[in-house]
């Protein structure tokens, strides 16, 4: 904590990560699984590929065969089986994916041979085997998957191994309150002192793109007893509750106290950081709450640093972003140094350029930004050509 009741960057995201929290799984179909969590290993029930195979169309031989001319006993096309055993003088005609038959350990390829109605002449000398040996990619037993996010070729890897049932993590279930009477959705004419609520629909993505599940609530009234029957509502239903806005220290501010009186713990309220000084992280048993700025660019970078790793710990998966390298083409220049800042910027052929960006209010900056740097306490300024990391948007 610092002077000035703050908690560090650091220290505020140990306590997110190590809070205990519940994982719940199901099994679904292969095809529903791109985009869900695999929470745990999974391990091939077969070899892969499960049979010595042809990478070549041509003639199956065995591995010493020496001889120019062969007999042709047998041909192998993909998906087919092998009825004959190739000896010594002898060849199958095998297509490119097929089963190599017994006796025989390698291929010359159909363009080396001159090929007869019963017999082929070797007319040219082979130099590989063109063949892939069982489990030469996996040994049945073996790791296939580590806990991820399964991506497309993810499916792939568990098709091939004949997987067509996964076991995924389910997802907690969210409940998003956006406060403030002032806000009013999309679509809907202003009246004096409204503005449109871009944190529900903007959270709302934030938590679909994770498949979870969420109820979003905006325009709760600023008054400490429907604050805190909206709240008490969510907790009902939820794992997780997000709150945005009325989680500073103004007249209006009530979160906190709300949930004090639910019978949340609060693990931390105020934190080193720009934008999201204050943002508060609660407990209630195994449900968690969020209380998040309302300035947009700081719900969108809180949930991104703070909300994204708890949701996915909760899915069985220690999460934290690839980063991108690359090189300032202009220095990086703030006024105040005494937080943990976050700067929105673009990449361009790994060169790293900030973008115009007026503060936590500025939604419009993070549509042109390609990530974040990250710009430590005491630091003003970056210089150019400096190398940074950009944590991805």
């Amino acid at each position: 904590m610092d002077a000035n009741g703050l908690i560090g960057l650091d220290e505020a995201l140990g306590i997110v990560r190590n809070v205990p929290v519940p994982l719940r799984e199901e099994t679904v179909s292969l095809d529903a699984s791109l985009g869900r969590v695999l929470p745990r290993e999974v391990r091939s029930p077969i070899d892969s590929p499960p049979f010595d195979k042809s990478t070549m169309d041509g003639f199956a031989v065995a591995a010493a065969e020496d001889s120019t001319e062969l007999c042709i006993v047998d041909t192998v096309a993909a998906g087919g089986v092998p009825v004959r055993t190739v000896s010594r003088g002898e060849c199958a005609r095998i297509m490119t994916g097929a089963m190599l038959p017994a006796g025989a350990g390698r291929v010359i390829r159909r363009e080396y041979v001159r090929e007869g109605s019963d017999r082929i002449t070797v007319l040219t000398a082979e130099t590989e085997d063109n063949v892939v040996r069982r489990g030469s990619s996996i040994h049945a037993g073996d790791p296939l998957l580590g806990p991820r996010v399964i991506a497309p070729q993810d499916v792939g890897t568990l098709a091939a191994s004949g997987i067509g049932e996964v076991p995924v993590a389910i997802p907690p279930r969210v409940t998003v309150l956006c406060t403030g009477p002032e806000i009013r959705p999309a679509g809907q004419p202003l009246g004096d002192g409204e503005i449109y609520d871009s944190n529900g629909p903007q959270l709302q993505a934030q938590l679909a793109a994770m498949h979870c599940p969420a109820v979003v609530k905006s325009g709760i009234p600023d008054r400490p007893e429907e604050l805190e029957n909206a709240m008490g509502e969510g907790l009902e239903s939820c794992d997780v509750l997000l709150l945005t806005g009325g989680v500073s220290v103004g007249d209006f501010d009530y979160v906190p106290s709300c949930l004090r009186k639910l019978g949340a713990r609060i693990l931390f309220h105020r934190v080193s950081v720009r934008p999201g000084r204050p943002t508060l992280f609660a407990a209630k048993g195994q449900q968690h709450v969020f209380g998040l700025p309302g300035n947009p660019v700081s719900t969108f970078i809180i949930f991104e640093v703070f909300v994204k790793p708890y949701l996915f710990r909760r899915m069985g998966l220690d999460w934290t972003p690839r980063a991108w390298r690359g090189t300032l083409a202009v220095a990086l220049r703030r006024s105040a140094a005494d937080r943990t800042e976050f700067l929105p910027v673009r990449v361009r052929d790994g060169a790293v350029e900030p973008v115009r960006y007026h503060g936590s209010a500025h939604l419009n900056a993070l549509a042109e930004a390609d990530g974040l740097v990250r710009l430590e306490i005491g630091v003003r300024e970056v210089p150019q050509g400096a190398q940074v990391d950009v944590r991805p948007l």
